[in-house]
């Protein structure tokens, strides 16, 4: 299947995947990087609930995918991240496209990932490093009385999502 490595945040290969570069204004207070705008997000992406992660250094959260939530990830600093992707939607014009893409302090971009791509990132700084996650879907549902909607392909013994150790090529591609 088709693959494609991406080092800028302006691209995307799969289909309803968009990546937004994020700018950061810095003055002699510090610095701010706007994340999120409602008038910039569909109304049905618009989040419902935020978080943020660290994730250690060349830790890997995923691969996973949702049946219904749209994550909208942003990638800031500190630190940097190897984004995969792969189309898993059989009616999509790009299923079968995998892609992995650089994003974090060196490239700060948000990513909104539909439903039935299977993503996942690995931390591959030295330090540790920090993901925004803003879903379109509470986690568990009102009060987290309901099914989490992940669907999680990383102990699957013959999954095709599968992430290459860290310096090791393209790796495989679903």
């Amino acid at each position: 299947m088709p693959s494609a490595r991406s080092p800028a945040a302006a691209i995307a290969t799969i289909a309803d995947v968009v990546f937004k570069p994020l700018a950061r204004h810095a003055d002699s207070r510090g610095w701010l990087v706007e994340l999120y705008r409602e008038d910039e997000l569909a109304d049905a992406l618009h989040p419902v609930m935020a978080y943020v992660s660290q994730t250690e250094p060349g830790v890997a959260r995923g691969p996973h995918e949702h049946a219904d939530q749209t994550d909208y990830f942003a990638f800031i600093g500190p630190g940097d991240f190897e984004l995969f992707l792969w189309d898993a939607r059989a009616g999509s014009s790009t299923c079968g496209v995998h892609t992995r893409t650089l994003c974090g302090a060196s490239n700060p971009c948000a990513v909104s990932i539909p439903p039935g791509v299977v993503h996942a990132y690995r931390n591959v700084s030295a330090v540790p490093g920090w993901v925004f996650n803003a879903p379109n879907r509470l986690y568990a549902g009102r009060h987290k009385r309901d099914p989490v909607d992940e669907i999680r392909h990383e102990h699957v013994a013959n999954s095709p999502y599968r992430l290459d150790p860290p310096g090791h090529g393209q790796g495989p591609t679903t």
